[in-house]
């Protein structure tokens, strides 16, 4: 295959390493500067310049896009994807990823165990904010930060306050963060590629350091996961949209605690730790997969007039519970599942005779109208507009 590592650091360990496994493998390689693109949305179809100059046909990227050009880089690996150029790391999921809050929220709302965190702006909500996560010591941490940088540990609450006030003085936005005090500065990094972890290690910080990044002086060491720990980093990882990720846990006392997501893994630490050749298994998988590009499902279904993707939920009194998917009349309402979700189970492509429970959600291919007549009916705000009362304002 012709591949692309999209990188502004050739030189990088990481960048070396993919390129010298691809070559290995007698692919043809080469490492493009994300900066000196050109979205090129001037033709008939989506196109790239490099340079100054369209780019060449290539079948697949890797892209290595930095905390500091987010918004570019993925930008590019956007119009990658409009091109069909196969991604193992979707810019959807780049996205979602390099924002700690964006992927707190995504990874709560399908119940992956994470650190209790909360997110607030106003002064008079970090006390009660501090609280719900369980009260002092807590972790303060920067949206945007890297490599351990901006992930402050406030001893009490008044620290913890004074800390908070000063960084959003200066329009920084923080998380706060349950102190998950038995992992005593120890945490889990897993290297998922696909659907399987193919590498990690245990990163323990130096001295009183409560930061276990190598990046911060913190020491690595291979360790074979427990099951929970792999399906733990590889559900994380396939809900970001990434396929190529680092997965960072904290070993909680009720089991693995996903705390960041990274979806530019570095090699060095881990390849150094483990021994083994993790560039090489992220080639292989991408020239396995570099038939499949990765697709906008939703923009792609969405063309026809009157047909989308929607979920809907089986609700406790739903009138299909207990029927097979092939009874219960969806096909007949011009609705075709595609997937059902069951708590934290997926089930792609269900079967006809798959029987509907309580609580499930279907995502569903079909007939708008229909898809929203099975929803529960709203309250619906009156929408002629009144007059404007006497007293517009009140006082207090």
């Amino acid at each position: 295959m012709k591949l692309a590592i999209l990188s502004v650091a050739p030189r990088a360990y990481s960048t070396q390493r993919l390129r010298t496994a691809a070559l290995d493998r007698g692919h043809t390689v080469k490492v493009l500067n994300t900066l000196r693109f050109g979205i090129d949305l001037s033709g008939e179809e989506p196109d790239l310049q490099f340079r100054g100059k369209q780019l060449t046909d290539y079948d697949a990227i890797l892209p290595r896009i930095g905390n500091s050009i987010t918004y570019f880089g993925t930008a590019v690996v956007r119009q990658f994807e409009q091109m069909d150029v196969y991604t193992p790391n979707t810019s959807a999921g780049i996205s979602n990823s390099r924002d700690k809050l964006r992927a707190s929220q995504i990874l709560s709302r399908h119940n992956v165990l994470m650190p209790a965190t909360t997110f607030v702006r106003d002064r008079a909500d970090v006390i009660p904010a501090i609280e719900r996560v369980g009260g002092a010591p807590v972790v303060i941490k920067l949206l945007e930060g890297t490599q351990g940088i901006g992930v402050i540990l406030a001893p009490d609450r008044k620290v913890a306050e004074a800390i908070i006030e000063t960084l959003q003085s200066t329009k920084q936005n923080v998380l706060i963060q349950r102190f998950v005090k038995e992992s005593k500065g120890r945490d889990i990094r897993a290297l998922v590629v696909g659907d399987r972890v193919v590498a990690a290690m245990r990163r323990v910080a130096q001295g009183d350091e409560f930061r276990s990044n190598v990046h911060r002086g913190g020491s690595v060491e291979a360790v074979e996961l427990d099951p929970e720990f792999e399906a733990a980093a590889v559900r994380s990882a396939q809900i970001m949209g990434l396929k190529v990720a680092g997965v960072d846990m904290l070993e909680g006392n009720d089991g693995p605690l996903v705390m960041e997501v990274n979806s530019s893994p570095g090699l060095e630490g881990i390849e150094n730790a483990t021994k083994l050749d993790i560039a090489g298994a992220i080639i292989d998988y991408i020239d396995n997969q570099v038939a499949f590009p990765q697709i906008d499902v939703r923009q792609r279904l969405s063309v026809s007039t009157g047909y989308g993707v929607a979920e809907l939920a089986v609700h406790q009194d739903a009138t299909i519970i207990g029927k097979a998917i092939g009874d219960s009349g969806l096909w007949e309402k011009d609705i075709t599942v595609l997937t059902l979700h069951r708590g934290t189970q997926v089930i792609p492509n269900p079967r006809a005779s798959t029987e509907l429970e309580a609580e499930d959600r279907l995502l569903c291919f079909g007939n708008l109208e229909e898809m929203r007549s099975m929803i529960p009916a709203r309250r619906k705000r009156g929408r002629k507009v009144k007059r404007l009362p006497k007293q517009p304002i009140h006082e207090g």
